[in-house]
């Protein structure tokens, strides 16, 4: 099943706005990870200015809803997102499967 990037720029002082809004976005990105549709999720470090999710799905829609249903969008913290197809090469195991012809 294909991947796809999802790419945050969040504003210069976030995380010191991010508090109020952080449970329910980790709310999500904990449910998103236990249907299996989201596979890791992070804020980007120094500086830290923006964060990277990894969803896993037929198509980038999952990933977009994820965006705008997310606190930090919706609040004005991340001042851009965008979802990008990701061809894993290393560590996918489906992949390693096929070409092996192992399952």
């Amino acid at each position: 099943m294909p991947y796809f990037a999802l790419l945050y720029e969040t504003v210069d002082d976030f995380i010191a706005r991010r508090a109020v809004y952080r449970d329910e976005h980790l709310r999500m990105a904990h449910e998103a990870q236990s249907t299996g549709e989201l596979v890791m999720a992070g804020a980007f470090a120094d500086p830290p200015n923006g964060a990277l999710l990894v969803f896993q799905s037929t198509d980038a829609t999952t990933a977009e809803a994820f965006a705008r249903n997310d606190p930090y969008v919706k609040n004005g913290l991340v001042t851009r997102w965008k979802v990008k197809p990701w061809n894993v090469v290393i560590g996918n195991e489906e992949s390693r499967a096929k070409s092996t012809g192992t399952d």
